[in-house]
């Protein structure tokens, strides 16, 4: 059975790889308890956003336009999809 599909909100402009951290190129709003789901390649998975950082700031909230840096659970790469469940 397929996922909900959820709202295109960014895509992932990098990854870093040693701290897990991906950086999503956001397209709309997105706030620290939202549910994502990261879709590319063979990836596709969902996560609750427990914190996000711009410039290495805490947000608690970040909006179109800005780039954010958050935990992932699974490797992501650039080009990825970020959806808002």
């Amino acid at each position: 059975m397929k996922e909900k599909e959820g709202k295109l909100i960014g895509k992932i402009s990098h990854y870093f790889s040693n701290i897990s951290v991906g950086v999503i190129d956001l397209s709309d709003k997105l706030e620290e308890g939202d549910e994502i789901r990261i879709v590319g390649g063979e990836t596709d998975f969902s996560q609750k956003v427990e914190s996000m950082q711009i410039e290495r700031d805490k947000v608690k909230k970040a909006k179109k336009g800005d780039s954010v840096g958050l935990k992932v659970d699974q490797k992501v790469r650039e080009g990825y999809k970020v959806y808002k469940l």
